[in-house]
């Protein structure tokens, strides 16, 4: 409740309390406990000083520099927000940092790390964890104090309780935009497989062929330094990197910035099996969406109706138009594979 309060308190914005949006902060305060208790069982019997590796952040590999980046950029938004009064700008700011960049993105990313048989590499991981981990409750504390406190409390070394500690100071020795930049084309490739994987259906547990034909070099480079992840990270068993090529036959396809990604769907799809599926679903999907636009054709509704409701279905007809174009071009897909 009290983060979902500060979310919703933008200067001078009339709070309607929505049981649905209570519902999602929720969840994302079970995200911070969840990501808490895999951090803790890393980080139990761990040295609290083992966060000094993030104080060499230039030694690090390039993920570990990326989630130190990410937090001191989130920080000076948080820090701002906060002098500013703009509590909910906090909150928005450290909800996507949270969810999207520390528990999506790196707790993935380094589980590998964590479980590696490389004492060096296992020190790296958890020490930017718990550098992490703390400045994220720090962040926080003002506006989930119950929660960020009893997590604090459980972290390495002996501990003061975390309303005495002091709030994240600026970082500049954090600040990586060369990672942040690397991150990126590795975050999009992997979306991109992810993307496929979803768009057409395929089982999540079915390994993968890709291709990713990138013209530039250096991205072709790092890609290669990082395609062990992304294998492990997409289910791909096999993974090839190149300048230019033919395009794979039967291939599902990605388009992003200065590169293109193919996945072979040679056995992966029975193509007339999905288009019979995609022909029911477009069916049932156009009717709905007749009856939403009949609804809001309907002066008399629009005349009776609270505005509230008229948003909702206007919000309903979005959504089914949004869907409607996933499934036609996921039907135009299908077709180029007969």
């Amino acid at each position: 409740m009290r983060f979902t309060l500060t979310a919703l308190a933008a200067q001078g914005r009339e709070i309607r309390l929505d049981v649905e949006r209570i519902e999602g902060y929720k969840h994302f305060i079970n995200k911070i406990w969840n990501a808490a208790r895999f951090a803790h069982m890393h980080l139990t019997g761990c040295d609290e000083h083992i966060r000094q590796v993030a104080d060499n952040p230039g030694q690090l590999p390039m993920a570990h520099r990326w989630i130190l980046s990410r937090a001191e950029a989130t920080a000076e938004i948080v820090r701002n927000a906060y002098d500013n009064f703009l509590f909910n700008e906090a909150a928005q700011a450290s909800y996507q940092f949270i969810w999207t960049e520390f528990c999506d993105w790196y707790l993935e990313w380094i589980k590998a790390d964590l479980f590696s048989a490389d004492d060096k590499v296992k020190t790296e991981a958890k020490g930017v964890l718990l550098a992490v981990l703390e400045t994220i409750l720090k962040l926080t504390h003002p506006i989930i104090p119950f929660v960020t406190e009893e997590i604090w409390s459980v972290l390495p070394g002996g501990r003061q309780p975390l309303m005495l500690a002091p709030f994240p100071e600026p970082r500049a020795d954090w600040h990586d935009a060369r990672a942040e930049e690397e991150m990126a084309t590795l975050m999009e490739v992997i979306g991109g497989l992810r993307t496929i994987r979803s768009e057409n259906d395929i089982h999540p547990s079915a390994k993968l062929t890709a291709v990713v034909f990138c013209p530039d070099a250096a991205k072709r480079a790092l890609l290669e330094a990082g395609s062990e992840r992304i294998a492990s990270l997409t289910r791909l068993e096999a993974l090839s990197i190149a300048e230019t090529g033919e395009k794979p036959a039967d291939a599902a396809s990605f388009a992003g910035s200065g590169l293109e990604i193919f996945v072979s769907l040679q056995g992966l799809v029975n193509v007339a099996a999905e288009l019979a599926k995609n022909g029911k679903e477009l069916a049932k999907l156009e009717e709905k969406l007749a009856q939403t636009r009949k609804k809001l054709g309907n002066a008399n509704f629009l005349g009776k109706a609270q505005p509230e409701a008229v948003a909702k279905e206007r919000d309903k007809l979005a959504d089914l138009e949004a869907r409607l174009a996933l499934l036609s071009a996921a039907r135009e897909r299908l077709e180029q594979m007969r």
